[in-house]
């Protein structure tokens, strides 16, 4: 199957949920958040819901940072 994961085409197999396509792409589940056909999915449902041909994907990488010191 043909989905659309951040602007970019990608194959699936059918079947394939939220959980599988975040590991298949090697990313971290604790720093990634997920919108399917422009909802919003919780991490909880992840693993219950299933991508369907055609869909489109979009994965935010939360990106950690630490505290600068302010300039004067």
């Amino acid at each position: 199957m043909t989905i659309l994961v951040n602007g970019n085409k990608t194959e699936i197999t059918e079947g394939t949920d939220i959980n599988d396509l975040i590991k298949s792409l090697g990313l971290d589940t604790a720093r990634v958040a997920v919108e399917l056909n422009k909802r919003i999915v919780k991490r909880a449902n992840w693993g219950s819901t299933t991508i369907s041909e055609g869909d489109t994907v979009e994965i935010v990488h939360f990106v950690g940072g630490g505290e600068g010191k302010q300039q004067q």
